[in-house]
């Protein structure tokens, strides 16, 4: 039987966020979105989500206003989404769950994400404070970077994107969150766009 997507008989606050971001793969998809991940076929790949479901969840953050679906810079083409203000205000949220799973249910080796403060480089609490500075640190100010935990993952497998074997199909967003990044920018170049052939002069 598939649940409802509302929480019939609740009032609270909590049960209205639940209802936009509480379903399966919705914080995946706004953690990698905070991470710069902006079109589809980079969240498919790098969530391994089943595309069917991939969309159900972007156009309910789009609906929610969570999320804004807008053509992408320089290829016209509309498939690149973008956090809104209201999504920005899950920040928070999604920092506190990360690190609440890194205390819980750590990873072997240790965080397998820091985050710093870009102007300093020093490590930002679980506060949103910088370390080094003192000062709050808002999410566009923030790198991510691989952390010692990156490694291995809690099978004891190889982590996507950090030392796979030559030949290894590799997801570019895991590959490009093996270097320091900093949130809210695109992690990856937009698609060229491919010229527009015209015929010859006396071509059929």
């Amino acid at each position: 039987m598939t649940l409802p997507r509302d929480y019939r008989g609740q009032t609270c606050a909590l049960s209205r966020a639940m209802e936009v971001v509480g379903e399966r793969w919705t914080l995946l998809i706004l953690r990698d979105a905070f991470y710069g991940v902006r079109r589809f076929g980079e969240f498919a790949a790098h969530l391994a989500v089943p595309r069917a479901v991939l969309a159900d969840r972007l156009a309910g953050l789009v609906a929610a206003g969570v999320l804004d679906r807008r053509p992408e810079p320089g290829t016209g083409r509309r498939e690149a989404y973008v956090l809104t203000e209201k999504g920005l205000g899950l920040w928070p949220a999604v920092r506190a769950l990360t690190d609440w799973g890194e205390q819980h249910a750590p990873a072997p080796g240790g965080p397998r994400r820091l985050f710093l403060h870009h102007a300093d480089g020093a490590r930002v609490g679980p506060d949103g404070h910088c370390s080094g500075c003192g000062t709050p640190v808002p999410p566009g100010d923030l790198l991510v970077a691989p952390g010692p935990g990156l490694g291995a993952d809690a099978e004891g497998g190889a982590d996507p994107g950090t030392e796979a074997d030559p030949g290894t199909d590799v997801d570019p967003v895991a590959a490009a969150l093996a270097r320091p990044h900093r949130l809210l920018t695109p992690l990856l170049a937009p698609l060229p766009v491919a010229p527009v052939r015209r015929p010859s002069k006396g071509t059929p």
